[in-house]
């Protein structure tokens, strides 16, 4: 069982809140003539940060300024990236462009179409916001070019869910309050919800869901999905179910360990150790109901299954998908695979 922190965890702030503050300072910069040391924001909540300028740089009709990412408290692999906004005169209100670091969109059901930079739509606005701002501060038209690069952006990508979701050179400048909230489930289910949708826009029609690298491994392979096929679910399985009975596909495959399938099997919905734990007694009675051992002393659902045999792991993928198929009320069809930590499969139950 894990424990909350003595003290309060800290927040940070999106990318998008980053790239805004830099696009701030650098129009101070290109209309009036000097770098700011820091810049102030609203952010749509009301909040006002203060950004220091970490980087700034300029030439004949453009101005650039990096803003570092404080990400806070969270495990963001963007803490300590240098988000950069070049401004130079654009035609036509404001236009976006990526610069090195920063992915293109490449597949249909994001929120941004194909073919543009994937800096998402409130970030977008949040700039647009500023551009206005500052025009009228500075007594300008407010056509501005803007162009956001993130050095080491795309070494970082490869350690989200970009590449899946087809977003391909680079990080997404993200936010929808420029506010990262330390270990928020928010941003996990935001990117299940965008994965099914590329998955439907795309005309997938099988996709699946695993607790881990290893049983997503071993289901990717036994059905030959492709990656934009994988949700990362982990420990979320009610945010793909929820989704999933108003987004609907034709086929789901939930993969997992024997501990977390069977708390789902048991009607749970939140898979982390934390918050839910393996009903023992009810593994028990599963267990002998069907004449194999008895398993009220195991301390893990791992070694219930060495007791009783793999007979028990099929038990509890078919009662996993007994319970999906009545969540989802037939809406689609499922199948279980439960797998050991080497990736073997212990229990499975099909699909119709």
């Amino acid at each position: 069982m894990s424990r909350k922190p003595d003290t309060e965890l800290r927040k940070g702030w999106t990318t998008g809140a980053c790239a805004t503050a830099a696009t701030k300072a650098a129009l101070e910069a290109l209309w009036g003539g000097q770098f700011p040391p820091d810049v102030s924001l609203t952010l749509p909540k009301g909040e006002t940060p203060v950004f220091a300028v970490a980087f700034s740089d300029q030439g004949p009709g453009w101005a650039e300024v990096g803003v570092l990412k404080d990400a806070g408290d969270d495990p963001d692999v963007t803490h300590g990236a240098l988000i950069r906004a070049r401004v130079e005169a654009g035609e036509n209100g404001v236009s976006f462009h990526a610069g090195v670091g920063v992915g293109m969109v490449t597949k249909p059901g994001l929120p941004i179409a194909v073919g543009e930079p994937a800096i998402n739509p409130v970030p977008r606005q949040m700039m647009e916001q500023v551009v206005t701002e500052q025009a009228q501060n500075f007594g300008q038209t407010p056509d501005i070019k803007i162009t956001i690069t993130i050095p080491g952006g795309q070494e970082l990508a490869a350690k989200t869910w970009n590449p899946r979701l087809g977003i391909v050179g680079g990080l997404s400048v993200l936010g929808t309050t420029g506010i990262v909230r330390p270990f928020s489930c928010a941003a996990w289910i935001a990117s299940i919800h965008r994965g099914v949708d590329v998955a439907i826009a795309t005309g997938q029609d099988h996709v699946a869901g695993c607790t881990g690298s290893t049983s997503e491994t071993t289901v990717q392979r036994l059905y030959d999905l492709p990656d934009h096929a994988m949700l990362d679910m982990g420990d979320f399985a009610g945010g793909v179910l929820k989704y999933l009975r108003r987004h609907k596909v034709k086929r789901l495959t939930i993969g997992g360990g024997i501990g977390k399938i069977s708390k789902l099997a048991q009607g749970v919905m939140d898979l982390h150790s934390a918050r839910s734990q393996v009903d023992f007694g009810v593994l028990n009675d599963w267990s002998q109901a069907a004449g194999l051992a008895d398993v009220s002393d195991a301390n893990t659902a791992l070694e219930a299954v060495e007791i009783a045999g793999a007979g028990l792991a099929q038990i509890v993928a078919t009662r996993a998908k007994l319970h999906v198929d009545e969540f989802l009320a037939d809406g689609c069809d499922t199948d279980i695979v439960v797998i050991d930590r080497a990736g073997n499969i212990l229990g499975r139950a099909p699909a119709k």
